[in-house]
């Protein structure tokens, strides 16, 4: 149901922009749209109005009417002011403004509309998978805390058992403890999928309509990550497009080098900017050099606006919140300016757009000794940007470090266009919401 209002967004959009352009077609331009540029440009404000909608959270994150307005605001002034301007630029204005403005304002209550429909949905299907899980302590309390926080489908944890007591006497203790609860997936660690005894009961209830999932593969598909406790070498050897498809490896590249050309002409903006900003309150080099791991476990030196004093990041994770941040640091992170550098970094080809954070190399070498696998990050082209960013909060620990390689890892499993425009677009979405790292 909730997919289905998302495709409302989409549809809806192709509808209202379409149904403007032939009514000023045909009452008011007398012309035929269909086959000629202005039919190229209304798809392309079509695709911006989608962009736009889906960065400023439309239709999942506004939980009010009022949240629900000036997002669909956001989203129709935002496409609206995009179009106009590029127009503006090549001297040309093919789309009319009646089109364009009056497919903004048709689609503002509509936008509205699906915004305030889809709370209603998500609310009547909060916790609508009951979760029986049949795994060690420690996998209980972490399962709970990620069904908490940011899920990819909302599910609630109703029971716990360990996998001994699944197996022991009353046989089918199992069965009975999910059948009371109203459980509509069981979940089984590899301990729990090693006893007869669990895998007979998890065989009633899925003949009784229950889903069984192991652990691994409950975490992929309701919370986009993959445990590495559950994993073992050879079950990540799984294919990953960007080694294994050589198409997607090149519409990556061609994608990563068309968004670096748009990026250069605010990064040329921007540079006198923050050159005078340093200057008033943030002295030192206008630029901050760094070496960090990249694919193959070569090392590359990373380019960004330089946020902290001279002596930056010397023997010591950087913290969301550092003390040693400027005030002008701490506001160009927060709006992701300090990153913009790093488009010459992936037109050098050291960064793409999307896929795993680098890191320094004695980092590495640390969370290598300590995390099972880390390695298998370094398959890719790390990323400017990459899904444990949009899924994890800033990273300043050994542990914060071993919760976002699960995410990595789902990322190199499911890797493709797909995804990546995803993650783009999620990205957009924490900056539009000043969700800074």
């Amino acid at each position: 149901m909730k997919r289905a209002v998302r495709w409302l967004v989409y549809v809806a959009t192709i509808g209202v922009v379409f149904a403007v352009g032939a009514v000023h077609a045909h009452l008011v331009g007398h012309y035929v749209f269909t086959g000629t540029s202005r039919f190229t440009w209304m798809v392309g404000y079509v695709i911006l109005l989608w962009l736009a909608a889906y960065s400023v959270g439309l239709p999942d994150v506004p939980s009010s009417t009022v949240g629900a307005a000036w997002s669909a605001f956001g989203a129709v002034a935002s496409a609206a002011g995009t179009i106009s301007l590029a127009q503006l630029l090549i001297g040309s204005a093919v789309l009319p403004r009646l089109v364009v403005l009056g497919s903004a304002l048709a689609l503002l209550p509509v936008y509205t509309g699906l915004a305030l429909a889809s709370e209603r949905v998500r609310r009547r299907l909060e916790g609508s998978d009951l979760i029986v899980a049949v795994v060690g302590p420690e996998e209980a309390m972490a399962l709970a805390a990620d069904l908490a926080e940011s899920p990819e489908r909302p599910a609630r944890l109703v029971a716990v058992l360990s996998p001994e007591e699944a197996s022991q006497t009353p046989a089918g203790h199992l069965v009975e403890v999910a059948l009371e609860h109203g459980a509509t997936v069981v979940v089984l660690d590899r301990f729990a999928q090693a006893s007869e005894a669990v895998v007979a009961q998890a065989g009633t209830l899925h003949g009784r309509g229950v889903r069984i999932r192991t652990l691994s593969l409950f975490y992929d598909e309701w919370l986009g990550k993959l445990p590495v406790a559950e994993l073992e070498r050879i079950s990540l050897m799984f294919d990953i497009q960007e080694l294994h498809a050589q198409r997607y490896a090149n519409l990556k590249r061609f994608m990563d080098l068309g968004v670096s050309a748009v990026g250069a002409v605010p990064l040329l903006v921007a540079i006198p900017v923050v050159w005078v900003l340093d200057r008033l309150g943030n002295p030192g080099p206008l630029f901050y050099r760094q070496v960090r791991v990249g694919k193959g476990g070569h090392e590359f030196t990373i380019l960004k606006f330089r946020t902290m004093a001279p002596a930056e990041g010397e023997g010591a994770w950087t913290a969301e919140n550092d003390d040693r941040l400027s005030r002008i640091g701490r506001w160009m992170r927060r709006v992701h300016l300090d990153e913009l550098p790093q488009i010459v970094n992936i037109v050098r080809g050291d960064l793409s757009l999307v896929g795993p954070r680098p890191e320094q190399p004695r980092y590495v070498a640390e969370l290598a000794e300590k995390i099972p696998f880390y390695d298998v990050r370094h398959l890719v082209h790390p990323g400017l940007t990459g899904w444990a960013q949009v899924k994890f909060r800033y990273g300043a620990s050994v542990s914060d470090a071993h919760e976002k390689l699960q995410y990595e890892f789902y990322y190199l499993r499911h890797q493709n266009l797909a995804l990546d425009l995803r993650i783009i677009a999620r990205t957009i979405r924490s900056v539009l919401h000043r969700q800074g790292r």
